[in-house]
């Protein structure tokens, strides 16, 4: 398993970031302009080629980053080499569901399986020749801290949502996964440290259980690791309570 290192949080760079693993590949890049989204689409093509070639080779690379907007390109990837879009199983305190129409905040990190599922392609997808996901070959496990956009989309979309203890083999969906774990789905009481921590969730090792029940699939052909915590001790502190649950 090859592990890639992409240290930033939207269009900001991190060298601090803490992860669990020690990556084999760095990937950074100038980001120049304006538009946001121009600005991280080089950088997410860099990272697709990666995936891509690693994919190829029979192998399921490991992305770690800031955010969880560099899915957008894993799934670039995975794409690239199967010839068709994964399904997805998106670890997530929060549903990322969210639109620039809906977002009270603006935060544009609140959005990434909304884009994967086809929402305004002209922002990355198209610059990433990212075809849309289909809605009913996505799960989304723990999302719990919606707000009301996200709960009204989920309800009337075919995605399927599930606790982490319900998430078994038989929950996945058909064809090559992407593995997506923002680490934030860990009960915020028991990682120090992240940006957006919500209460009410499993502990690290239910989650290293349920993704040990996907790997188990043999289907995992790409894993996203969201480190969403702040840099310094408690980010440190995070990345070893990760790196002890779970199973890479």
């Amino acid at each position: 398993m090859t592990r890639i290192l992409v240290p930033y949080h939207l269009d900001e760079h991190r060298p601090g970031l803490e992860v669990p693993y020690e990556p084999d590949v760095t990937v950074t890049r100038g980001l120049g302009g304006d538009d946001v989204w121009g600005r991280v689409a080089g950088l997410y093509g860099e990272v697709a080629e990666l995936v891509a070639a690693e994919v190829r080779a029979g192998t399921a690379p490991l992305v770690m980053s800031g955010d969880c907007m560099v899915s957008q390109a894993v799934v670039a990837g995975v794409q690239r080499a199967h010839g068709s879009a994964p399904s997805i199983v998106w670890f997530d305190a929060h549903g990322d569901v969210q639109t620039l129409e809906t977002t009270a905040s603006g935060y544009l990190g609140g959005m990434p399986l909304r884009m994967l599922a086809g929402y305004r392609p002209e922002l990355l997808a198209d610059r990433l020749e990212l075809a849309p996901v289909p809605e009913d070959r996505i799960v989304l496990v723990d999302g719990r801290d919606l707000d009301p956009p996200e709960r009204d989309y989920l309800a009337a979309s075919d995605i399927r949502q599930v606790f982490t203890a319900e998430l078994d083999a038989e929950a996945v969906p058909d064809g090559p996964v992407y593995l997506h774990l923002d680490l934030d789905v860990v009960d915020g009481a028991q990682l120090p440290g992240l940006l957006f921590p919500v209460a009410g969730g499993p502990s690290a090792d239910e989650v290293g259980q349920a993704v040990r029940r996907v790997l188990g699939t043999g289907r995992v052909a790409a894993i996203g690791l969201g480190c969403t915590w702040h840099d310094g001790d408690d980010g440190r502190a995070a990345a070893a309570r990760v790196r002890a649950a779970l199973p890479f």
